[in-house]
């Protein structure tokens, strides 16, 4: 695989000015975490800052990352051991997980779609949390996403994935379910 052209600074640096509150999603989602989780699948890992964080807070982790990105797979491999080409919409990869989490990439798929995958994740995951921009009642919020978004409410995010709200700044919302 080439090496992509970019580097994770620069992505990083377009994500920060496309998501004004994206170290605060991050540090949110992890703290979200319910419990200490062994096992953990990474939806759309992107470069793995958000294993990175998790990682930070729980170094005992293994982490397994799919992205459906060839380029962010090339990234995540510098911290990620099992990371693998793979989209949400496919079946998720073997469990049983104690952690599901995704931030920043569920916005990506329509709402059936979404639904289907938080069915998915609820059947293989003791705990779910998921990072992501919402649609606001009063417009837009400050984060711009390139390409085509499928925002839902927080509130219809929680209830579509058994969850809870956790933290809701501007836009963007953490949901965290916990199965067990």
């Amino acid at each position: 695989m080439d090496k992509p052209s970019r580097t994770t600074d620069d992505y990083l640096e377009d994500v920060r000015a496309q998501v004004p509150l994206y170290d605060q999603l991050q540090d949110a989602a992890v703290a979200a975490i319910p419990f200490a989780p062994e096992t953990v699948l990474e939806l759309g890992i992107g470069t793995g800052r958000t294993s990175a964080k998790l990682l930070e807070r729980f170094p005992d982790a293994k982490i397994t990352g799919i992205d459906a990105d060839p380029d962010m797979i090339y990234r995540a491999r510098d911290l990620v051991d099992d990371v693998s080409l793979g989209r949400m919409e496919d079946p998720l990869p073997d469990g049983p997980w104690d952690l599901v989490i995704s931030v920043l990439s569920v916005h990506r798929i329509n709402d059936e779609q979404k639904q289907a995958l938080f069915r998915r994740v609820r059947q293989h995951s003791k705990s779910f949390v998921l990072g992501d921009f919402v649609a606001l009642e009063t417009g837009e919020g400050e984060t711009q996403v390139d390409g085509t978004a499928y925002p839902e409410t927080a509130q219809g995010l929680a209830e579509w994935s058994g969850g809870e709200i956790a933290w809701q700044g501007d836009d963007l919302v953490v949901v965290a379910a916990d199965y067990r």
